[in-house]
């Protein structure tokens, strides 16, 4: 293909969208795959096929559209007036769908608890929300190269190969996008070290091994959106000279997968990838490397010691990987977010970029916002939004009327933000004063029932689990900091044991190999922080109780 063809294949699939009296779209994202959106394909294709009308209209797939505690969802798309958005649809819901809407009618009244209810697209769940990397997901069909195109996919390529690698590694740098896989490095950086080390070949990696609890950001994107992922990659691999890009996704995420591998052969077909990319001197492949799910694999250097075929162990660093990474070769590593983002600052500019979020966290961040709340699913927010206008506008407040507790970000490695810090600006360096982190972008949201160190202890608990065993400090020190959770948990602690739990949890901080065991401390040393009571209140019942058995 060349670049001349990227507008051409545009307007033809824009001409076909249009030439349809309307277009539904059901979602097809794991979450919705879970609660039931494979009977709403199914009834709306029945709905669809039995109604004289239905030739004339569309049904397309998308990926995720946000609200997932709301789903299955379905949005229909007219030429003339509005969408509609529907909620908690299921297959006899779908025929109800298809009927009112063939008709050009407004959709039925029905009962607030019934299913296929109308949702209103002007809720703040929406209109809080700043899509960027999310731009498209819910919009097109991520199983078709055409729609990508149709909503300017590719144009950044096209844009970046028409341009110095240089340049593209400096308009990166302008825009002030850092990391989204937790650590915050500045992106643009990180490219020119990758970009001016010395070495015949290079390699770029999209890290797609996310694995915190409750967190599927990366997962979605890539579900939703693979082509804007992909074409991230291509562009990086142009502006540090790399020949090879591989995605490193866990096995838990299958449709990630066949999704990415068809966005990779659909590229390939049409010249976007592989040998000579739109007519240029550049050449690229792409391979996918499946994880078995080891959270310490998201850590960089495991992650390409299982790339390698070896076993995934972290190393000590230097050499960092942008000097010596894959086979010795220097190789960029981004989270799938951070390469999600890059089309969007190429596309609009640096500047543009620069102009979301706060002086030194630029642009949005996407959440999967989960727990006690009544909107629960996926966001993407600028950066400097208040934790207080997550939870209480988008997050629609606690759910079942609760008060507010704690907020967890940044996964098992990150910290419990209590009430008082509602107003807090989330972005990196508000939250780590706080003694939590930004990490990949799971938001846990806990109410007044919840117990703080039995929080903890449950994130500890996943960290031991995951471990590599390699260092001692993580091996055995989390280990050690389980247990006494545990004995403060079962009521027979003692004051001597959260001195040693204040003490152990900074050893095994300080003293880690890599950034598992280095932030695995973070919920302990936060609910110590802001919940100590609830500790001391555990001591003062088990003593109470060791004096009763006394006497």
């Amino acid at each position: 293909m060349k670049p001349e063809e990227l507008p051409i294949l545009a307007d033809k699939e824009k001409a076909l969208q249009a030439s349809k009296t309307c277009r539904l779209l059901y979602c097809s994202s794991t979450a919705c795959v879970a609660s039931g959106s494979g009977a709403v394909k199914d009834g709306l294709t029945r709905a669809l096929k039995d109604n004289p009308a239905g030739k004339a209209a569309a049904l397309a797939q998308t990926g995720c559209m946000g609200l997932c505690s709301h789903g299955p969802m379905v949005r229909v798309e007219h030429a003339d007036r509005p969408s509609t958005l529907y909620e908690y649809v299921n297959g006899e819901a779908a025929a109800r769908i298809v009927a009112d809407e063939l008709a050009g009618q407004a959709p039925a009244a029905i009962a607030p608890e019934s299913a296929g209810r109308v949702l209103p697209q002007d809720i703040p769940f929406f209109t809080r929300q700043t899509k960027v990397v999310l731009a498209r997901a819910g919009v097109i069909d991520p199983e078709r190269i055409e729609d990508y195109i149709a909503h300017d996919g590719y144009t950044a390529l096209t844009r970046a190969l028409g341009m110095t690698p240089e340049q593209v590694c400096d308009e990166i740098q302008r825009s002030g996008l850092r990391g989204r896989g937790g650590a915050g490095y500045p992106t643009g950086l990180k490219w020119q070290h990758v970009r001016s080390a010395a070495g015949d070949k290079k390699y770029v990696v999209a890290n797609g091994d996310e694995g915190d609890p409750g967190a599927y950001m990366d997962r979605t994107l890539m579900e939703a959106d693979p082509h804007s992922v992909l074409e991230g990659m291509i562009i990086a691999a142009y502006a540090v000279g790399a020949q090879q890009g591989f995605f490193y996704v866990r096995a838990e995420y299958p449709l990630a997968v066949k999704r990415l591998e068809r966005a990779i052969r659909m590229a390939t077909r049409q010249g976007l990838l592989g040998k000579n990319i739109l007519g240029s001197e550049f050449s690229f492949a792409v391979d996918i490397r499946i994880g078995a799910g080891a959270f310490v694999c998201g850590e960089e250097t495991a992650l390409m010691a299982s790339i390698e075929g070896q076993r995934g162990l972290p190393r000590m660093r230097p050499p960092y990987p942008a000097q010596s990474g894959l086979w010795g070769c220097p190789t960029l590593i981004n989270n799938v977010e951070t390469l999600g983002a890059i089309t969007a600052i190429v596309n609009k500019g640096a500047d543009w970029f620069h102009g979301i979020g706060t002086e030194k966290s630029k642009g949005t961040k996407i959440f999967a916002l989960t727990g006690k709340l009544n909107n629960t699913g996926l966001i993407e927010v600028p950066m400097g939004i208040t934790l207080r206008e997550i939870v209480y506008d988008i997050g629609g407040g606690v759910a079942a009327g609760r008060s507010f507790k704690a907020a967890q970000t940044g996964g098992p490695s990150g910290g419990c933000i209590p009430a008082e810090h509602l107003d807090t600006p989330v972005d990196y360096e508000s939250l780590k004063a706080l003694g939590s982190i930004m990490g990949s972008g799971g938001l846990v949201v806990m109410d007044d029932t919840s117990s703080m160190p039995a929080v903890a202890k449950f994130f500890m608990e996943f960290c031991v689990d995951e471990s590599c065993g390699k260092c001692v400090p993580c091996r055995v020190g989390t280990v050690q900091i389980q247990g006494i959770l545990q004995k403060v948990v079962d009521g027979k602690a003692v004051q001597a044991d959260i001195d040693r739990l204040e003490r152990l949890c900074v050893t095994v901080q300080r003293t880690s190999l890599c950034g598992l065991g280095q932030s695995a401390p973070n919920p302990v040393i936060s609910t110590l922080r802001y919940f100590r009571d609830e500790y001391e209140q555990m001591l003062g019942a088990a003593a109470s109780a060791r004096a009763e058995v006394s006497a």
